[in-house]
C-alpha cells in the first residue's frame, strides 16, 4: 500500500491479477519511488498537453491582425479610411473561426464522445493541430485562412474537453499542472510568435516552425503521463492495448484496464436527468466564467486592434502582438497561481472584468489615453483576472463534484468560456465595423 494520498495507493501485479500467490515485498521503497515518480511524471505531462492544446489556438488569435492584413481588401471598403487605422474584416472574425467549432464540441461531446477512445481524440486533435499551421502559412485568400483558423478551433476544443475529462482519473493535483500549461500556451504562442516576426522571420515560416507543437502533444500523452489503474490509456506500459475495433474500446480506451480494488475510474453511465441535474449545480460557476470570458474577448478581439497609438515606438501590427502577449502573460500568471492564491467567489472576478471592459471601450470612443503603456498595463492586468476565473472555476468543480460525476462536470464545464467567447466574437464584428465608419 502507497502512503495516503498518494496516487497510486496499490499496484497489484501480473500476478495479483491471474490469482496467483506472490511474496511479499521486502521493502516499500519502490514503491513509494514508482509513486512519487508517477506524480511527477503526471503533472509534467499535464502541463505539456495543456501547453500544446491551446498553442495553435493562441497562435491564431495572436496572427488574426496579420492573416487579415496580408488578404486582399475588398474594392466597396476603402483600406485605411479610419482613425483606427482598422483591416476590412474585424479580428473578432477570426475569433469566431477559432471558437465556434470548439463551441460545437464543446456542446455535444459530453452526450456521446464517451463512443471515441481517448487515444483516438487526441490523434485527431494533434492532426487538426499540424493540419492548422499548415493551411493558414500557405494561405492565398481569407476563406484559406479561417479553415486553418477553424481547424485549429477543432483541435483545441476537443482536446479541452479530453483532457479535462481525463483529470478525473488521476490526482486532483494534474488540474492545476493542466490549467498552468493553458496559460503556458497563451504566453508562449504569443510571446513565440511576437519574437520570431520580432526577429525578421515571416508569419509564414514562423507558422511552419510551429508544426513541431502537435508532434509534442502525442508524445506527452503516449510516452510522459504514468496511469493510475483504471485510467484509460493508450501506448503506456508494456501491455498489449486492445484493437480500436474492440467491443469494450468505447468503454475501456485503446487498453486493456486492471481489475483492481479502485473503481475510480469505472464512472457509471449518468442518465440524461443525472447530467441535467449536475449542470444545474454547475450553473453557480458556469455563469460568471462565461461573463469573464466575454469582458476579456470583447477586449481582446474587439478593441485591440482600435487601440491603436500613432506616436508609439511600434507599428499597428506590433501593437496588436505585444497586446496580445502581454494579455497571456497575465493569464499564465494567474492560471499557474492556484496553489498560492484561491478565489472562490468568481462573480467578483466577473464584475472586474466588465468594468475593464467598460473603460476601454470609453477608451476607444474617445481615444483619451495619453500612452500604450498605460493600455499595457491594463491589458496585463485583464490576462490575471481571466486566467484566475479559469483555474478556480475549474478547482471548485473538481472539489465539489461527486466522484461519480466529476468526469462528466469537468467536461461539461469547459462549455461556459467558449460561450463567453462566441459571444464575444458575434458582439466585436458589429462594433468593429461601427468605429471603422467613424472618420
Amino acid at each position: 500500500m502507497g502512503p495516503p494520498g498518494s496516487l497510486w495507493h496499490h499496484i497489484p501485479s501480473d500476478s495479483e491479477e491471474t490469482g496467483e500467490d506472490e511474496d511479499a515485498s521486502p521493502s516499500a521503497e519502490p514503491e513509494t519511488t514508482l509513486d512519487a515518480c508517477s506524480q511527477w511524471r503526471n503533472n509534467v505531462g499535464f502541463w505539456l498537453l495543456g501547453l500544446c492544446n491551446n498553442f495553435a489556438y493562441v497562435v491564431m488569435l495572436s496572427a488574426a491582425h496579420d492573416i487579415l492584413s496580408h488578404q486582399k481588401t475588398p474594392p466597396s471598403v476603402p483600406a485605411n479610411a479610419s482613425r483606427y487605422d482598422c483591416n476590412a474584416i474585424s479580428t473578432g472574425a477570426v475569433l469566431l473561426a477559432d471558437i465556434l467549432p470548439t463551441l460545437l464540441i464543446k456542446f455535444s461531446a459530453p452526450f456521446c464522445i464517451h463512443l471515441l477512445p481517448y487515444g483516438l481524440r487526441v490523434v485527431i486533435c494533434a492532426i487538426t493541430a499540424w493540419g492548422s499551421f499548415l493551411l493558414v502559412a500557405f494561405s492565398t485568400g481569407t476563406v484559406q485562412s479561417l479553415a486553418g483558423v477553424v481547424l485549429a478551433s477543432i483541435s483545441s476544443g476537443l482536446g479541452e474537453i479530453t483532457f479535462l475529462a481525463l483529470t478525473s482519473f488521476f490526482d486532483s493535483a494534474v488540474v492545476s499542472a493542466w490549467s498552468s500549461g493553458t496559460g503556458g500556451a497563451g504566453l508562449l504562442g504569443a510571446l513565440s510568435y511576437l519574437g520570431l516576426t520580432e526577429s525578421g522571420l515571416s508569419p509564414q515560416h514562423t507558422l511552419l516552425l510551429m508544426t513541431i507543437v502537435p508532434v509534442i502533444m502525442q508524445v506527452s500523452y503516449s510516452f510522459v503521463l504514468a496511469p493510475p489503474p483504471g485510467a484509460p490509456r493508450c501506448g503506456w506500459g508494456n501491455r498489449p492495448q486492445k484493437s480500436l475495433r474492440s467491443p469494450s474500446s468505447t468503454q475501456q480506451p485503446l487498453l486493456e484496464i486492471k481489475a483492481t480494488v479502485q473503481n475510480k475510474a469505472q464512472s457509471p453511465q449518468l442518465s440524461l436527468q443525472e447530467k441535467g441535474q449536475v449542470v444545474k449545480g454547475l450553473l453557480k460557476y458556469l455563469i460568471p466564467l462565461a461573463v469573464v470570458y466575454f469582458a476579456e474577448y470583447f477586449i481582446n478581439q474587439g478593441l485591440f486592434e482600435l487601440l491603436y497609438f500613432h506616436e508609439a515606438p511600434f507599428n499597428h501590427p506590433q501593437q496588436y502582438r505585444w497586446y496580445q502577449m502581454l494579455y497571456q502573460a497575465g493569464v499564465f500568471v494567474s492560471r499557474s497561481s492556484a496553489s498560492c492564491i484561491r478565489i472562490r467567489h468568481i462573480w467578483l472576478l466577473a464584475v472586474l472584468q466588465c468594468l475593464n471592459m467598460v473603460f476601454l471601450s470609453v477608451a476607444v470612443s474617445k481615444m483619451f489615453l495619453p500612452s500604450i503603456y498605460i493600455v499595457f498595463a491594463l491589458v496585463l492586468y485583464e490576462g490575471l483576472l481571466g486566467g484566475a476565473g479559469y483555474v478556480n472555476t475549474f478547482h471548485c468543480i473538481s472539489e465539489k463534484s461527486k466522484p461519480e460525476h466529476r468526469e462528466f462536470a469537468m467536461g461539461v464545464a469547459c462549455i461556459a468560456d467558449t460561450l463567453g467567447i462566441s459571444l464575444s466574437g458575434a458582439v466585436a464584428i458589429p462594433i468593429h465595423n461601427y468605429f471603422c465608419r467613424l472618420p
